[in-house]
Parts: structure tokens; C-alpha cells; sequence
């Protein structure tokens, strides 16, 4: 085992219909992180979680997870990785145990080894335990389908839009347990359009788009790539004319604040508020804005989406 969980090199995948979905993607993502995977709508998030999960073939290239190789030791790399799909695929007959019983036994997991009460209350439904999964909530179902991705121990746990469509409640269970798992050394890869969640939840971050892979960074570092900041100032008089440094934006809002947008690079914000007293304004409140992350993915992905 090396320091990554997964492996991808020059993965490269080509539909039937000509569409390529991925093109030479390569992408390590270290052991026991908690890992973003973002990108709009069609940009190859979903087939490089189903490569990994073994259910899509690769056109080319190399994956190996936990250090198993895909097409060398298929076995192991599949047994390494549990995936909480987006869809709730749920056989409506089965109660919670039984699911989780039956998808222990595909993975060949013994009876002696498996933790069904363990995972029941950590999804937080062992009180439906007997219930069918058909009179199960929506969110009762997603917790389950959490639960089926636990079953075999895996090493790696991948969620793909995990919370999509679920109340506040169920998120921050969810989010506590991912946390809690984390902790325990499992790998998280987590793929979801709540970008506030990937900038609270993960490490680090890769942004997808058009197949590629356009960067890859830690989270805070992601952050930290855009170099405007805005000051908003509450003045204690109105100014009839602010005198600022060059390429500084000005913006009145409408309760009377003062919104100025500058480059961390060109301009200090001891430089606004020095400009600003000249001018002979008093300042008796100040904010700072900082950059988030769908800034970020926004100024990485804009009109380029496939």
C-alpha cells in the first residue's frame, strides 16, 4: 500500500457513440482523506466513479485502488472500495437487514464478520431493521444505501451526491458520519453541487470539466487562487467622491454601505482605508468578503462544460 488510496493514470474512457467522456485523466488521491470531486453537469464525474466501482470499462489507462491494479488483481481493487450511488436502487421487498445481509454475502463476507447491527445504528435505522425498504422514507433509503456501501469494509468509500434532494437533518447525520469514518482512516471521495459542502467537508479538491481534470488543489489553497477581496464599510457621513487606488471597484449598496472590491496583489486593504479617511470619510463599521469555492469553480468552468 502507498500513500494514495487511488491511483489514475492516462485514464481515458469513449462511448460507443463517439462521446469522450474522459481524455488522459491522471489523479492520486491520498489515503485516509476526505477528497472533493466537482465539475458541472457532463463532465466525467459519474464515469470515473463507475470505473472505479467496476462498472464501466476504460478505454485505456491505469487504476489502481488501495494499491490493487483494476485489471491485474480485479478482485481486491473492487473489494477495496464501497460506492453510495446517487440512485435509490433498493429492492422494495427487502427489509434493511436483509439488504444488508444480502450485499455482505455478494462480497463473500462470512457471517462471523459481519457488523449488520454495527451499520444499522450508525445509519440510524435500527429501529426499522424489519421494516420493507418499501415503506422506508426517501431519506431512510439513502441512509441505507450508505449502509450497503459499508457491508464489505472497503478501504475507500465514494459518494456520489450523497445529499441531492434530502432535508437538513439527514445532512448533517450523513456528514457526521462520514466525519466519524474518517476518523476511523477510511478514504472519502465525495461528488456533490453543494459547493459549500466541498469547501467545509474536504481536503482536497479536484475540479472535472470537458473530461480533464483543470486543477487540483487543497481546498484552502483552491481558496485562495482568486486574489479579490471586498472591503464593505459603513461610513459615518456620506462622501460625494471617494479618491481610491487604481483598478479598485466601487459599489454602493442598498443599505448604505460601501462595497470596495480590490486585488490582494495591487492594493492593501491599510492602503482603502487610508484613501478612504483622505477622502473624508469615517469609517464606523467594517466586513471583509472573502472568495468561495463556487468562485472558484465558476471561474474554472465557465462556458466550458461538455
Amino acid at each position: 500500500m502507498t500513500d494514495n488510496a487511488i491511483e489514475i493514470t492516462n485514464l481515458s474512457k469513449t462511448y460507443a457513440d463517439g462521446k469522450t467522456a474522459l481524455n488522459s485523466v491522471d489523479l492520486a488521491i491520498p489515503a485516509g482523506s476526505i477528497f472533493g470531486l466537482l465539475g458541472p453537469n457532463g463532465a466525467g464525474k459519474s464515469t470515473m466513479i463507475n470505473i472505479l466501482a467496476g462498472l464501466v470499462n476504460k478505454t485505456s489507462g491505469q487504476v489502481r485502488i488501495w494499491g490493487f491494479d483494476q485489471d491485474v488483481n480485479p478482485r481486491q481493487s473492487r473489494a477495496a472500495i464501497g460506492v453510495m450511488p446517487q440512485e435509490l436502487n433498493i429492492d422494495p421487498f427487502f427489509t434493511p437487514r436483509a439488504a444488508l445481509d444480502v450485499q455482505a454475502g455478494l462480497y463473500g463476507v462470512p457471517k462471523s464478520a459481519r457488523r449488520t447491527d454495527e451499520i444499522l445504528e450508525l445509519i440510524g435505522l435500527s429501529d426499522k431493521a424489519e421494516a420493507y425498504a418499501r415503506t422506508l422514507s426517501g431519506g431512510m433509503r439513502r441512509r441505507l444505501l450508505l449502509g450497503k456501501a459499508l457491508v464489505h469494509h472497503p478501504q475507500v468509500l465514494v459518494l456520489d451526491e450523497p445529499t441531492a434532494g434530502v432535508d437538513i437533518e439527514l445532512r448533517q447525520m450523513l456528514w457526521t458520519n462520514v466525519r466519524k469514518l474518517n476518523e476511523q482512516g477510511m478514504t472519502i471521495i465525495l461528488t456533490t453541487h453543494y459547493l459549500e459542502e466541498a469547501e467545509a467537508m474536504c481536503d482536497e479538491i479536484a475540479i472535472i470539466n470537458h473530461g480533464e481534470v483543470v486543477v487540483r488543489d487543497r481546498t484552502s489553497a483552491l481558496l485562495g487562487r482568486l486574489d479579490a477581496k471586498t472591503l464593505v464599510l459603513r461610513l459615518e457621513n456620506p462622501v460625494p467622491a471617494l479618491v481610491l487606488p487604481g483598478n479598485v471597484t466601487q459599489e454602493q449598496r442598498r443599505d448604505g454601505q460601501i462595497a470596495l472590491t480590490y486585488r490582494r496583489s495591487q492594493v492593501s486593504a491599510g492602503q482603502l482605508l487610508a484613501a478612504v479617511a483622505q477622502s473624508g470619510g469615517v469609517v464606523t463599521d467594517v466586513t471583509s468578503e472573502e472568495p468561495d469555492l463556487e468562485d472558484v469553480f465558476l471561474s474554472l468552468t465557465s462556458g466550458k462544460a461538455a
